[in-house]
């Protein structure tokens, strides 16, 4: 939708290129309907995935077992789930512009915010198992090869960490200017190094003998990601060198900045938005407690065998008839707060302005940050709720 050939087929709808009163707008340049073509079509698009999960959330919502008949529509009937999801998508196209992109926006920055947060549970998640099993195999091996492995990552993590704080001192900030970068990246490497030393510090080693460096070490890194993020929409143009001018001027309007769809920041945060998303719908966690909140949980020994037994005889097998394996409803949630981050990667956070032109704003750099610190302070309290909550098993 982004892409100049699709935006040519969309000047033939209603609602695109027309002011209030219905007369086409005159283009310009880019920076005028043109620039808002395919952000209308992707909010549009969005829109119409996240109100497809959103009524599957809803009407999958305590489905303890197969035998309930709402399993079998999770399950099959895909014909009339794509048909249902193609429908939903053509209404979406002919919603009237009006104020819909503004409060769609804010659906949108809500959406990722968590979606931002399952992607830190996600990422503590792995390095703590990641640690975990490397610290087992050394064990078993007797072999200092597996401790090499784990000092050689965590400090290839903290190096990439120093250098993205150093990158962002350079390009995202000047001398008696970007005050405000200047406190983030601050504020957020002296967060990651508190969290360091709480990771390591005896009385947490004591409780959690898995807690180490790496899971510090890639946390930090999540966070310097996130501050990345945040300050590559800060909507000033000393600040950030992601905002190019039109004809190369020096200073001018935020409302004459031209629209840059595709940065380096949108295009890594869309990876990382695939890899969390392909996690969240694939696997199951080593950790109870990851699992009770993703609500998954590993099949059991003997109903493995037994599929394989059914498969071999060309059979299907129903695994789920006591109970399901994951959350129906919990999993359409992710999607929908998927579709919701999608949608904010794809357009960079934009906001549409009141000139009908796409401005970075404010909005979503204290989105973000706040993301990252929320981030942080649920990995501080994976190290301390051990010590504070003695009675409790977190094994």
């Amino acid at each position: 939708m982004l892409s100049p050939g699709v935006e040519s087929q969309l000047y033939k709808l209603p609602w695109v290129c027309e002011d209030r009163t219905q007369q086409p707008v005159v283009l310009q340049g880019p920076l005028d309907c043109g620039s808002l073509l395919g952000f209308r079509a992707v909010y549009r698009m969005c829109f119409a995935t996240a109100a497809f999960f959103f009524f599957f959330m809803l009407l999958m919502l305590c489905v303890r077992s197969s035998r309930d008949p709402r399993a079998a529509i999770q399950n099959g009937f895909w014909f009339f789930k794509f048909l249902i999801l193609v429908g939903i998508t053509v209404g979406a196209f002919y919603i009237p512009d009006g104020s819909f992109p503004k409060i769609w926006f804010y659906f949108g920055v809500v959406g990722s915010f968590l979606f931002i947060l399952i992607q830190l549970i996600l990422f503590i998640d792995f390095a703590h198992s990641w640690n975990q099993r490397w610290l087992c195999k050394a064990e078993e091996c007797d072999s200092p090869a597996w401790y090499a492995g784990l000092f050689f990552f965590t400090f290839l993590f903290y190096l990439l960490s120093i250098a993205a704080v150093a990158l962002m001192f350079i390009y995202y900030t000047e001398s008696g200017a970007c005050h405000e970068g200047k406190v983030f990246i601050s504020l957020n490497l002296t967060f990651c190094v508190c969290v360091s030393i709480v990771a390591v510090l005896p009385k947490v080693q004591n409780a959690q003998p898995n807690s180490g460096l790496l899971q510090a070490s890639i946390v930090t890194l999540y966070t310097m990601f996130v501050t990345w993020l945040a300050l590559s929409n800060v909507p000033d143009q000393k600040c950030n060198p992601h905002l190019p001018t039109r004809n190369g001027t020096s200073q001018v309007d935020l409302e004459d900045y031209s629209t840059v769809w595709w940065d380096a920041p949108s295009i890594v945060g869309l990876v990382v938005f695939l890899l969390c998303t392909f996690f969240i719908s694939l696997r199951s966690s080593d950790h109870r407690q990851v699992n009770s909140l993703m609500q998954t949980e590993e099949c059991p020994l003997d109903t493995v065998q037994q599929q394989q037994v059914a498969v071999s005889e060309g059979r299907a097998y129903d695994n789920e008839q006591d109970g399901v394996t994951y959350s129906y409803s919990f999993f359409h949630f992710c999607l929908l707060l998927a579709s919701l981050h999608v949608m904010m990667t794809l357009t960079n956070w934009y906001s549409p302005g009141e000139t009908r032109k796409m401005i970075s704003t404010w909005t979503s750099v204290w989105v973000k940050i706040c993301a990252s610190w929320a981030g942080l302070l649920l990995y501080l309290w994976t190290l301390v709720a051990p010590l504070l909550l003695p009675n409790r098993d977190f094994s």
